[in-house]
């Protein structure tokens, strides 16, 4: 049998206790199968990244599945049929994680991001005196033009071989 991991989003307008009813009955249909369910987290009534189906927000379901493909196809299969599922994603692993994921996790835990600490003196920048004197920054180099408002706009002149 192969390991699986899927996140389904039920419709926000279904309360917490349908959506563990909702959740059961796929597990059923796992388990009918010849498949189980590891491991079965909640994440909650969370916000959509966009509007779908005219719904904003969604509860969020994690599965970790050890199961034949035959059973995962029939569980997508139902999820497909059931209006209160907005999305579904099923992907196969090597290895399913044990404890809590990542959503799970407390954010100061996740170590998501890196201690910044204290920065000093930016040593990691190097020296900054490979640009040289840049001169004047008034003169870029290029031709000049003025805007000047009283003027009338000057029409551009013809090259010689434009006729």
């Amino acid at each position: 049998m192969s390991l699986y991991e899927s996140v389904v989003i039920a419709r926000q307008d279904i309360s917490a206790a349908q959506v563990e009813a909702l959740m059961d009955r796929l597990t059923e249909v796992l388990v009918a199968g010849g498949g189980e369910v590891k491991k079965r987290e909640m994440w909650g009534l969370r916000n959509l990244s966009y509007r779908v189906n005219k719904n904003r927000k969604g509860h969020y379901v994690l599965f970790n599945i050890d199961a034949p493909s035959a059973a995962i196809n029939e569980y997508e299969r139902q999820m497909r049929i059931n209006e209160d599922i907005l999305r579904y994603m099923t992907v196969r692993v090597e290895a399913l994680e044990e404890g809590p994921s990542a959503m799970m996790q407390p954010r100061n835990e996740r170590g998501d991001r890196s201690e910044r600490g204290d920065r000093g003196d930016r040593g990691d920048r190097g020296p900054r005196g490979d640009r040289g004197d840049r001169g004047d920054r008034g003169d870029r180099g290029g031709p000049r033009r003025s805007f000047d408002r009283d003027r009338a706009p000057v029409a551009p002149q013809a090259v010689e071989g434009d006729n």
